[in-house]
């Protein structure tokens, strides 16, 4: 079978029962999506299918046949980032870093819910536009655990990405 990662396809024939984060990992070499408790409570292993986010310890690999999976590395380049790796980087909004390509990830995916008019569980009016908040994005993005505690350095590096958007 083949799956679509970073614009590249990537066969797999391995174990079934091999997460997407490892088949990232190991089979891969796309070692930015990080593993961290392994059981889906951090984020830290957070990457995009079909542009929504999910957490790559917790899906197999076999599972995405026909899907897109983006990773932190098929945002952006050092060279040429992804206006949130830039925001990260301008708001420094990481300090040891293992956290921050989930982060990113979840960013990315956070920003596009909003705009499509998803709701999240602080958003006052479920008719209305989403507004990004500091409260709506820290509660948005509250899946994904940062252990240093750039937490407030994160909401301003996606408000920065958010109003640049407009």
């Amino acid at each position: 079978m083949k799956l679509a990662i970073n614009g590249t396809t990537q066969g797999f024939e391995g174990d079934p029962r091999t997460s997407l984060l490892d088949f990232l990992r190991r089979d891969c070499g796309l070692t930015g999506t990080k593993k961290g408790c392994d059981h889906g409570q951090c984020g830290a292993c957070t990457v995009l299918v079909n542009g929504q986010r999910i957490n790559s310890c917790l899906t197999l690999a076999v599972m995405h046949e026909d899907d897109e999976i983006t990773t932190i590395e098929g945002l952006g380049t050092p060279q040429d980032m992804h206006p949130l790796q830039a925001a990260f980087v301008d708001h420094d909004g990481y300090q040891c870093g293992y956290c921050t390509p989930g982060q990113i990830c979840s960013a990315k995916a956070m920003l596009d819910e909003a705009q499509a008019g998803w709701p999240s569980a602080v958003t006052g009016d479920l008719t209305a536009e989403a507004e990004l908040t500091p409260e709506e994005i820290r509660e948005r993005m509250s899946g994904n655990l940062c252990r240093c505690g750039a937490y407030s350095n994160i909401v301003d590096a996606i408000t920065q990405v958010k109003e640049d958007a407009r």
